[in-house]
This record gives C-alpha cells, structure tokens and sequence, in this order.
C-alpha cells in the first residue's frame, strides 16, 4: 500500500464497498452469472495478495482491470459462456412485468455481447462505474482519446441494436 494509505486495509469495507460493481462489471463482460461470481472472487483474492502495494485512491479503476484480465485470461482458455442467466432485480412485478422485464434484460446483455470486447469493457467502465477516462486509459492501454471514441461507438451501437430489435 503506497504512504499515502492507512497502515491496514480494511480488506472486508473494501469488499463491501465494490464487490457488487465487479460483480456487474463481470456479468456485463462474459453473460454468465457463474463465471461472473468466479472473476469477482479471484480479483479479491489478488487484491488481497497485492494489498501492500495498492493505491486507495485509482482501486475502482485497479479492480475493474483485474476483472477484465480474468476474463480475458478466461477466453485464451476457451471457457467463454454465453448463457444470459441473469435474474430480474425486482422479484415482485407481476408475472407480465417479469417477463418482459427479464425478456429486455436479456436483450440488452446480448447486444452488450456482440461489442468488441475492449469497447464493451471501455463502457461498461464508463456508464456503469462512471470511472475517469484517465483510468480507463490506463485500465485497457488506450490513450484517452481512444477511450472516449470507444464509449461513444458502443453507445452508438447499443441504441441501433435496440432499434433493430424494436423494429
């Protein structure tokens, strides 16, 4: 942990405080919630063995980087997964909600499936952790101006998907 830092990390306020966004950033990037459960607990596992030499202040941008290299490391290895077993958040809505609610969410996470990777990471990045382009540069080694295209040309190609599929 840099100077700057407490003398100990407060490993389970970390956890707390950002497991739920690693854990919808890995969702967002493989579409399977398993494999999703399997990056989120293996990028706490090497926060924990790197927690002597981590900077509190870019950890949202460190995690996200981590999570992105599992499941690249995960496709080199074949164990890419497209099953969309994602469950509605709200489990009250009835039975016609439900359905179209999960049918939209499914929707939306296989157009997130068809960006290239880098893209979908650069947004997913961006819209759903609101983390700095300075950190998404250093997070997909992209320079900041890549990075701002790549948002903007996902988005794009996210709302003609919809379109698409609205008809």
């Amino acid at each position: 942990m840099n100077e700057a830092q407490p003398d100990a990390l407060d490993f389970t306020s970390l956890y707390e405080r950002h497991a739920g966004a690693v854990m919808r950033f890995a969702l967002y990037l493989c579409g399977n919630r398993a494999q999703a459960e399997d990056i989120t607990s293996e990028t706490f596992v090497r926060v924990w063995t790197a927690r002597d030499r981590l900077d509190l202040g870019t950890i949202t941008g460190y995690l996200v980087t981590i999570a992105r290299h599992l499941y690249l490391q995960g496709l080199a290895r074949g164990r890419r997964v497209t099953a969309l077993d994602v469950d509605p958040e709200d489990p009250s809505p009835d039975p016609q909600q439900a359905a179209e609610g999960r049918a939209e969410l499914d929707a939306v996470l296989a157009d997130l499936q068809r960006l290239p990777e880098v893209d979908r990471a650069a947004l997913l990045m961006r819209a759903q952790d609101q983390i700095s382009y300075n950190e998404i540069e250093a997070a997909l080694e992209i320079s900041v101006g890549a990075a701002k295209v790549k948002v903007h040309r996902a988005r794009l190609k996210l709302a003609e998907l919809r379109l698409a599929r609205k008809g």
